[in-house]
């Protein structure tokens, strides 16, 4: 029984045969540029990959459909193994993001507004992305890259006021600054409708020149 509920078991769901130490997959040799990768960019195996372009030059990524995804995969690397096409920076064992590689990291670099290139652009992971960001800055930082400083030129103009365009301040006004900031007498009509909805609150009006008027307590 046994026997036959392995036979009917799909393919994907068997376990593949191990291998034993002598017939593991070779894994690729480290990089000679490890420790110094600033050396790759001026070497002649450099020159004759990517020649004058950018590493991120015509670099296009797989996908289904017509319209390409809006984010970049998050990394190149799933379980431990190489997508089949990876970024312009995973593809390449020789090249490293660090911060004394400013040939590199001058690659991401607008040279008009000295803003990092968008991912969607270059095409890197956002993986590497946030390397190359961390990298730039530190390498600003240490003065090896440029800082885009932008260019104000210092006004020519006369801003004193002792030119003929600039008056006297004009003396304020004596009377009200607006027509409708002076108290303006309300209408009868209005001033008697107020009197009568809160008569049994208003006190009662003296004569002018006669004795104040008693109160309701008094």
């Amino acid at each position: 029984m046994a026997l036959l509920r392995a036979l009917w078991r799909p393919l994907w769901a068997r376990n593949p045969p191990r291998l034993c130490s002598t017939q593991e997959a070779a894994k690729p040799p480290p990089s000679p540029y490890e420790e110094r990768p600033w050396e790759y960019l001026e070497s002649e195996e450099y020159r004759a990959t990517y020649g004058d372009q950018p590493v991120w030059f015509g670099y296009r990524r797989n996908h289904k459909g017509a319209i390409p995804p809006q984010r970049t995969r998050k990394a190149c690397l799933r379980k431990g193994r190489r997508v089949g096409n990876p970024c312009p920076i995973c593809r390449d064992r020789n090249l490293h993001v660090d911060y004394r590689n400013v040939k590199l990291l001058d690659q991401f670099i607008c040279p008009h507004s000295g803003i990092v290139f968008h991912p969607t652009r270059t095409g890197v992971c956002m993986k590497q992305h946030k390397l190359l960001s961390k990298a730039i800055a530190q390498a600003q930082d240490h003065g090896l890259l440029w800082l885009q400083v932008p260019f104000v030129p210092t006004p020519q103009g006369d801003f004193s006021n002792r030119h003929p365009a600039v008056g006297r301040t004009p003396p304020a006004p004596t009377g009200p600054w607006y027509p409708w900031y002076e108290w303006q007498q309300p209408p009868a009509a209005a001033i008697a409708r107020i009197r009568r909805i809160y008569r049994d609150y208003l006190k009662a009006e003296a004569a002018p020149g006669g004795p104040p008027a008693p109160t309701a307590g008094q």
